[in-house]
């Protein structure tokens, strides 16, 4: 008898097995953090949770980004088990974040219209002023408080996708119920406070992404979609962050793999250089390094125009 082909497991890439490992190893790590917290000294504890933060940011641009452009699995169930892994990793439902991102792209940093508003909710540009990007700093450490609530989240994203609205909610409550677990479990145990710690690593995470999106963007042309991002080309940084480094790439052609992304470069880098697609030396999360970004003028919309 013939035998059946095998369906591959993966949708675009056998190499999405390493998103999907880090993926789970990074809420491994989260619980064993939890499982060790009361050997720990409270050096190492800070040292722990600053390390979490990080990784908040690292997975949000890199795991977390790559799954919305590129499912990792042919199976629904199975990319919605891996959208609930990463949900649970970073304290924060994938599915809303998805439908965030995906906002961001339909505006790519778009300047606001005549009315002060912008398509894209993550625009460098909403509380700037001027046509300018609003200051670094206030983007960094407000922008998460700035989105609208998660309720709110699931039922835009229910008014055309009842069941994406479903499991936005599910992984939601689904937060709650583990980390209110660990939460109870601690108040017993005398590690009450590590739950607390994690939650203000996960906004601080957050901050994290919003700096790399700050300079992903700080430079860049709105008006001209080769230009949208702003690129750099760092191998370590790359590697590590699932090559987001190439941007501007990206989000002219956001629904190529992280493992195009080189030659995707090299097909349209003579358009790029026509087009002055600004490029910076230092990774994203460090772009205030770059000389380059201090001559990018920035100016805040006056609070009574906001």
């Amino acid at each position: 008898m013939p035998t059946r082909p095998t369906r591959p497991l993966f949708k675009v890439s056998a190499w999405d097995a390493v998103p999907v490992l880090l993926g789970f190893a990074q809420l491994a790590l989260a619980l064993t953090l939890f499982a060790a917290w009361p050997g720990l000294s409270w050096p190492a504890r800070i040292g722990w949770v600053a390390l979490y933060a990080f990784s908040v940011g690292w997975n949000l641009n890199s795991i977390a980004h790559n799954f919305i452009h590129n499912p990792f699995f042919k199976s629904d169930a199975l990319n919605r088990a891996m959208s609930l892994t990463i949900s649970l990793a970073l304290l924060s439902p994938q599915t809303m974040y998805r439908y965030v991102h995906l906002k961001h792209h339909a505006g790519n940093g778009d300047l606001p219209n005549e009315n002060g508003v912008t398509i894209d909710p993550l625009s460098i540009y909403q509380h700037g002023a001027d046509g300018k990007a609003e200051p670094m700093l206030s983007y960094v450490f407000l922008e998460f408080f700035r989105g609208d609530a998660p309720f709110e989240i699931a039922r835009k994203i229910g008014e055309k996708r009842p069941k994406e609205a479903a499991q936005a909610r599910f992984e939601f409550w689904a937060v709650i119920g583990l980390y209110g677990v660990l939460l109870a479990i601690g108040v017993f145990t005398g590690r009450w406070v590590f739950v607390p710690a994690m939650v203000v690593a996960s906004y601080l995470g957050q901050c994290v992404s919003n700096l790399n999106g700050y300079y992903e963007h700080l430079g860049g042309n709105p008006d001209k979609p080769i230009a949208w991002g702003v690129s750099t080309y760092g191998r370590l940084y790359n590697w590590v962050f699932l090559y987001n480094g190439y941007h501007a790439e990206h989000h002219y052609r956001p629904k190529v793999h992280w493992t195009k992304m080189v030659a995707l470069h090299r097909q349209i880098s003579e358009e790029q250089a026509r087009e002055g697609v600004t490029v910076i030396a230092r990774a994203h999360f460090l772009g205030f390094l770059d000389a380059r970004t201090w001559r990018v003028p920035t100016a805040r919309r006056p609070k009574a125009a906001r």
